[in-house]
């Protein structure tokens, strides 16, 4: 019988799919949505070798109408939404001046417009459950990161959202969680937009030195549990967002020189 009903948007790959694995337990039930379905179909046959309880959903978050349907086909599967996870996200590395804006508009449209949409059909389930809203952000919430103005741009705005959201529901018991992994073993580089839109390819940071998919998915999966407010994730995301309140000035040239580190740089 299934008690916990859990959707999760970009469920397939990156912390996404970790999510995914880490919450298909007995009792609960997966909603995965993600573009590619073969990709999601995948993860649901290696799910179902020991979990039956999973649906996978063709979902893009930046077009409404899909982000409807996927709320939609976990009440006519399961009648009920605990936790829906806003992970599905995009990200960017070019300076401002050089960007085509429609790269912005695109992470925009993914990054908040994804969060608002599922956000806005899930709601009133969530609330009959006093369920958790969560939205995967980013240090980049917090402190604006040269090379990322579209990305920073879509999870400040993100967080204000889910603030209010938060403070609204204040007397209904509703549960929200932004959480913000530092940099993260993912997929998100990798597919990250250049300054024309095209994809990057590979990173330019070094993956064995971040945490990894699976460990920020833990993370999140305690802090839901706890029904915390907020997670910041690493030793150097947790310095940034506290020292960024007391001295950003400083921090303006240390984020500068840390990001001017990374190879091939769009800024110097």
């Amino acid at each position: 019988m299934v008690k916990k009903v859990v959707i999760i948007t970009g469920a397939s790959s990156g912390i996404g799919e970790a999510l995914a694995r880490r919450f298909a337990e007995p009792g609960t039930g997966l909603v995965l949505g993600a573009r590619s379905l073969d990709k999601l179909d995948a993860l649901a046959k290696n799910l179902e070798a020991s979990f039956e309880d999973v649906i996978t959903v063709r979902t893009d978050v930046s077009i409404e109408e899909d982000c409807r349907k996927l709320i939609n086909k976990a009440i006519q599967k399961y009648g009920r939404i605990d936790v829906l996870v806003n992970n599905a996200g995009i990200s960017m590395r070019a300076i401002f001046e050089d960007l085509d804006l429609s790269v912005l508009k695109n992470l925009m449209d993914v990054n908040f417009w994804g969060t608002v949409y599922c956000s806005k059909y899930a709601l009133p389930h969530l609330l009959l459950t006093k369920g958790s809203l969560v939205g995967v952000s980013s240090i980049a919430g917090y402190k604006g990161l040269p090379g990322r103005s579209g990305y920073s741009a879509s999870k400040f705005a993100m967080h204000g959202f889910l603030e209010t959201v938060r403070t609204e529901n204040l007397k209904k018991g509703l549960h929200v969680l932004i959480a913000c992994p530092g940099f993260t073993a993912s997929n998100i580089r990798n597919t990250a937009l250049g300054k024309d839109g095209s994809q990057q390819g590979e990173s330019p940071r070094d993956e064995a030195e971040m945490m990894s998919a699976k460990e920020v998915a833990k993370h999140i999966y305690r802090a839901i549990d706890k029904r915390k407010r907020t997670l910041v994730l690493t030793f150097q995301g947790k310095l940034t967002v506290r020292l960024n309140k007391f001295i950003p000035t400083f921090m303006d040239k240390m984020v500068y020189n840390h990001m001017a580190k990374e190879s091939d740089s769009p800024f110097k």
